[in-house]
């Protein structure tokens, strides 16, 4: 108890200390007098000397706060858009179209923890028939990330986005427009169509807006996770984890 109070005393005084800082207007209207700044100082000082770890245990706590903000302003941005998001009818929808129970993936085609959970999402869409995925590609790793988003949604084009997806992103060979066509190809694909497709205005359109939604998040990394709209999960999550967090949801949906 003790150390939870010091902890919370030092980022308390490190916070104050920051504003007087940075802001002229507070320190001539601030309560404190130049005796009492530096008595924090030299508390914080102190408790320094006796226990050094105080200072990493605030920082942690300072940024599991900033996160904690992060993710309430993420998830206000998300109930505010909802035709962006879990109502979208623009994206590619796996699953039920008209479930109950919201995922949405952000997803990078050559992410590799990407690549690994597709069999987990598979598996998800099987167990459980509420299930609506919104599948959003985000090409943020490079220009070959573009080649294979763009392909990915022309091959939306022809009724075959996922059958398509799946062979690419699992397909190893170096990446450019001959691997999009001899996988075009082995999924039964008409690759002419499809490498035309890919230079659509309306496929530039749709990944564009992917990364403006992206960023309205504050996403940092691929694969990127909303629950519903109560959590934001980033990385490779498990598919027991993904089975929890939906039943976290299904219930609070069920709620009267």
């Amino acid at each position: 108890m003790a150390r939870l109070f010091l902890v919370r005393f030092f980022i308390t005084s490190i916070t104050f200390l920051f504003t007087l800082e940075t802001s002229s207007a507070q320190t001539h209207n601030s309560h404190f007098t130049p005796a009492q700044r530096a008595e924090i100082i030299s508390i914080v000082r102190e408790a320094l000397k006796t226990d050094p770890t105080i200072l990493s245990d605030a920082i942690t706590a300072l940024q599991d706060k900033e996160s904690a903000k992060k993710t309430e302003s993420a998830l206000e941005t998300i109930h505010n858009n909802p035709h962006h998001f879990s109502q979208s009818t623009t994206d590619i929808v796996l699953g039920n179209p008209h479930g109950t129970l919201s995922l949405i993936e952000f997803y990078d085609p050559r992410c590799p923890y990407c690549r690994k959970i597709l069999p987990d999402l598979e598996t998800l869409i099987a167990d459980e028939p509420q299930l609506r995925l919104v599948e959003k590609v985000v090409p943020v790793l490079g220009p070959n990330s573009i080649i294979d988003a763009e392909a990915i949604l022309a091959a939306k084009l022809q009724h075959a986005y996922f059958k398509f997806q799946k062979a690419l992103m699992f397909d190893t060979t170096p990446p450019g427009i001959e691997r999009i066509r001899r996988v075009a190809l082995k999924t039964g694909l008409n690759p002419d169509r499809l490498i035309r497709d890919m230079k659509n205005p309306a496929i530039t359109s749709e990944l564009a807006k992917n990364i403006a939604l992206a960023r309205s998040i504050g996403l940092d990394g691929t694969p990127t996770f909303i629950i519903g709209e109560q959590n934001i999960v980033p990385g490779a999550v498990s598919l027991e984890d993904l089975k929890d967090l939906l039943s976290q949801l299904k219930q609070n949906t069920q709620k009267p």
